[in-house]
């Protein structure tokens, strides 16, 4: 199985590169730090003599006491120098806490959004989507019958992912697996259905980044809004990358009229709300974007309720059922979260993203290349493990280089580009018992690594000129 051997990887790797850090490093807290550390303590990372330390770093202990470089903060205690690191991760018995209450977070809106859906298939509006969509989808998905609830189930997911609305993006998801699961003949074994469809929702084809337009803001960039066409084009090169991939592997073919055509009608929409946005400032497309997305839930919760009155459906006893559905998900992902997010915890504590980006950053920099892309690289790195680690790392690159030069911009790009690959095949896979993803994973790695390549190369064409 793909995902038990990358999670007994990550297992692994994580101990082992903690073990050599407290050997050879002087690291004595990282396996406490692995355990039972939290998010934002200090770390010790390093301890030398003050003779060893770089000449200008001990005058400014001399002068000031205190020096921080990067990430870490050094300090002279007698004659030596100490070098602490802030925790950016919680550590295994925390992040097992933080697993549960993500998912009692899930627990509300899995409810609200599984009720109202379930409100929209007793009123057959699901059935209605599964008609109009159903010659595209059944093209792409020629396993799922014409049709079928899936179809408006998937419907309903991507548009959300496509306006960032990522709190109806997840409910929808997981009811579309667990229509898709109904059709699965072996039930522990991803159908090729569920696997195109979570390739192209792990792609993250997204409109608008409002969170990364927003922390832009907030950390007063001069144009928040700069990353927003490069973050659309890596999000429709990564959708079209994992279509690509999952197609090939199920041989179906992307050169019918069908197909062409719609992929050619929904690029020419995007490219009008595009040209339209580009016209805004960043308040504007603030606005525009709250106007829009949330807009258009209630505008989704007035016609599923208008549409039951009318077919004269029990409309709060089909609410209540939905619901019930969203509160048995939610607890039966929490095994998988627990897992996913554990093993991203470690990699994270034990040193192992720094161990990759540094030796990126020497691999690159023997070739001659411009490294300032590294710099940016780690949003991209645990993007795949964690949305919200990601952020976070997002901003310690603005806070450290600066909003407005080019590894916050690239950091912005990258946030926006894709989504959480990992905590998806954790939930969703979970959420319907799979066990073997098939090639699920590596379609779904290919399409992220597409998605970074290209943030790099249009990261260089749209702000090469910044430092």
């Amino acid at each position: 199985m793909a995902l038990s051997r990358i999670w007994s990887a990550f297992i692994i790797v994580s101990i082992l590169v903690a073990g050599i850090q407290f050997l050879t490093s002087g690291q004595k807290q990282v396996f406490s730090s692995m355990v039972v550390g939290k998010r934002g303590d200090s770390v010790q990372v390093k301890e030398m003599p003050v003779s060893a330390a770089e000449p200008s770093l001990a005058a400014a202990l001399d002068t000031v006491g205190r020096v921080k470089q990067g990430d870490l903060i050094y300090r002279r205690e007698g004659d030596k120098v100490m070098a602490v690191r802030v925790q950016a991760a919680n550590g295994i018995v925390d992040t097992c806490w933080d697993a549960v209450e993500l998912c009692l977070k899930l627990i509300g809106i899995l409810a609200l959004f599984m009720g109202f859906m379930s409100i929209a298939e007793r009123a057959g509006g699901i059935n209605l989507l599964s008609r109009i969509i159903g010659p595209f989808f059944s093209k792409l998905f020629p396993e799922v019958p014409k049709g079928h609830p899936a179809m408006g189930h998937m419907i309903m997911n991507f548009s959300a992912n496509l306006l960032g609305l990522d709190n109806a993006a997840t409910p929808f998801g997981l009811k579309a697996m667990q229509s898709l699961q109904e059709l699965n003949a072996s039930k522990e074994v991803a159908s090729n259905a569920q696997i195109m469809f979570l390739c192209l929702h792990a792609a993250g084809f997204n409109l608008i980044p409002v969170s990364v337009i927003a922390v832009r803001a907030a950390q007063h960039a001069s144009d928040p809004t700069d990353v927003f066409l490069p973050c659309m084009i890596v999000t429709f090169v990564g959708t079209m990358v994992a279509m690509f991939i999952v197609s090939f592997r199920q041989k179906i073919n992307l050169l019918q009229p069908v197909i062409i055509m719609w992929i050619a009608s929904i690029s020419a929409v995007v490219a009008l709300l595009v040209w339209y946005l580009t016209t805004l400032d960043a308040a504007g497309v603030q606005f525009f974007s709250s106007v829009l997305s949330n807009g258009l839930i209630l505008l989704v919760f007035l016609l599923i309720v208008l549409g039951a009155v009318y077919k004269k459906i029990d409309v709060f006893d089909a609410f209540i059922d939905g619901a019930k559905n969203g509160f048995e998900t939610a607890i039966r992902i929490i095994p998988y979260l627990v897992g996913i997010l554990v093993a991203v915890s470690m990699l994270r504590t034990s040193g192992t993203f720094d161990v990759i980006m540094e030796g990126i950053r020497n691999f690159f920099a023997f070739l001659g290349a411009d490294t300032r892309f590294v710099d940016g690289l780690p949003t991209a790195l645990i993007r795949p493990l964690s949305g919200g680690a990601a952020r976070g790392m997002m901003v310690s690159t603005m806070m450290a280089n600066g909003p407005d030069s080019f590894a916050s911009r690239l950091s912005g790009i990258f946030q926006g580009a894709s989504d959480t690959t990992f905590y998806v095949i954790a939930v969703y896979f979970g959420s319907v018992s799979i066990k073997n993803t098939r090639y699920a994973i590596g379609s779904m790695l290919l399409a992220d690594l597409a998605g970074v390549i290209t943030a790099i190369i249009l990261a260089y064409l749209f702000f090469g000129g910044s430092v």
